[in-house]
């Protein structure tokens, strides 16, 4: 049943200038000494050796970023190869601690969540070459989330994590499909965007694609909370203060909403059968009017959709409202044991500051490619979800409306409890208020309170 058109303020956001701000994300028993990575120490050189090298990089599926760094950088400077491996992102959260501690570790590993990596001397302390390389004309909120103090609060500290890009999530509409509907653009407020579950839901179209397999619809969880949750009360979590918690009014009242959702019947059926990438294509077949995901698909929605897709952030509360939106460098570290820290390093500045490197950052994932903000950002197409995702960044820098993925917040949250109660939130088995109680109960026996 299609809705009444709206003005012409629910329109895509018309945004400023595109200067983008990245804000952001065992072999050892937690509490153990740390290892003694002395004997791997090496005096801090900003030059790339001459000498053959081959470096190893351990990455997440489906993420082919990577591929195309690399490959560059051995087009530019053919002494280095690399051997990149994969797994999933929840085998790899979970399996990188004894990576990093066995006697072949990668030289770079995918790292979401540092958990107890800095205690057990694993990963290294990267801020004699934030020195040497003048880091510290980079923004400070963009490495902020990837410094963690000795007492394991991220924030401040020591660096011991770059981004590949810096990431923005928000909603991507399937336009031909809202036009059939009746609606005419992007929701201004949440309830707008109810209303359009509703319109979609009655007109026989699928309201929200997402997964659950896997635990992704956690983006769909997150970007409910985010909106009734106080901002820094819900980082002071994620960055494990003493005394933070999750189970507060705000993400309650989010996480109730998602109950609700999938009382409508605004969530595929098979939700909990469908994985990242099943969920991903579907969208891209024309299989929903909206779905939650990050910039990185920006590309692939484009190609899969062309002029039928836009990407937007989603809305405050109160039409005018500031925008809250999960966003996180696609955080890697160096393993403490590498024998190539000097190179590793290089390949990690040469992403940051090299052109050609950084228009791979933006064409492959659409995200921000960081680094010093002086620098020219890449060209990208006018009209296109990768310019929308651009200026979406821009826009969450200029309102500081930026938070971590809550599946960041310690190494065994998000297989351990957040896809397993997301997966009976989502088809109504606990209510909002039992998920976060649960996610809270879980994270106390990981951090001791």
């Amino acid at each position: 049943m299609p809705s009444s058109r709206r003005p012409a303020g629910r329109r895509a956001i018309a945004l400023g200038a595109l200067a983008v701000v990245g804000v952001v994300l065992s072999a050892c028993a937690p509490g153990a000494a740390a290892p003694d990575t002395s004997a791997d120490a090496v005096d801090v050189s900003t030059e790339l050796t001459s000498d053959e090298v081959t470096l190893t990089i351990a990455d997440e599926t489906g993420f082919p970023v990577t591929d195309k760094l690399t490959e560059e950088f051995t087009k530019q400077h053919p002494n280095v190869t690399f051997t990149i491996t994969r797994d999933t992102f929840q085998n790899l959260t979970a399996n990188a601690p004894k990576l990093l501690a066995s006697s072949t570790p990668p030289d770079l590993i995918r790292l979401p969540t540092l958990g107890e990596t800095v205690k057990d001397g694993l990963v290294l302390d990267l801020d004699p070459y934030f020195d040497a390389y003048g880091w510290d004309a980079w923004p400070a909120s963009q490495l902020a989330p990837l410094r963690m103090s000795e007492d394991g609060v991220r924030g401040s500290g020591p660096l011991y994590q770059l981004g590949l890009g810096y990431s923005i999530t928000g909603i991507y509409m399937n336009t031909a499909l809202a036009d059939q509907l009746g609606i005419d653009g992007p929701p201004a407020t949440m309830a707008e965007l109810e209303e359009d579950l509703a319109t979609a839901k009655a007109g026989g179209v699928q309201p929200i694609m997402a997964g659950d397999k896997d635990g992704v619809v956690n983006f769909v969880t997150q970007a409910a909370m985010n909106q009734y949750a106080d901002k820094d009360e819900f980082m002071a979590w994620m960055f494990n203060e003493p005394g933070a918690t999750y189970n507060t009014a705000g993400n309650t009242e989010g996480a109730e909403l998602i109950r609700r959702w999938a009382d409508e019947g605004y969530f595929p059926s098979d939700i909990n059968a469908l994985d990242y990438f099943t969920f991903v294509s579907q969208f891209s077949d024309g299989g929903a009017l909206f779905t939650f995901n990050g910039n990185w698909e920006a590309a692939n929605y484009q190609a899969a959709l062309g002029d039928d897709v836009t990407f937007f952030l989603v809305p405050p509360i109160e039409e005018g409202g500031d925008h809250v939106a999960m966003g996180a460098a696609n955080s890697f570290s160096v393993a403490a044991k590498s024998q190539h820290k000097n190179e590793i390093v290089y390949f990690l500045n040469w992403i940051h500051t090299d052109p050609v490197a950084r228009q791979i950052i933006v064409d492959v994932t659409g995200a921000s490619p960081g680094g010093d903000p002086s620098l020219a950002l890449p060209e990208v197409e006018s009209g296109s979800l990768i310019e929308k995702a651009l200026e979406m960044s821009a826009q969450i820098g200029e309102e500081n409306g930026q938070v971590d993925f809550m599946a960041n917040t310690t190494a065994g949250i998000y297989a351990g409890s957040i896809i397993p109660e997301s997966q009976l939130l989502v088809t109504g088995q606990i209510t909002g208020a039992e998920f976060t109680e649960r996610v809270q109960k879980f994270y106390e026996s990981e951090v001791g309170g």
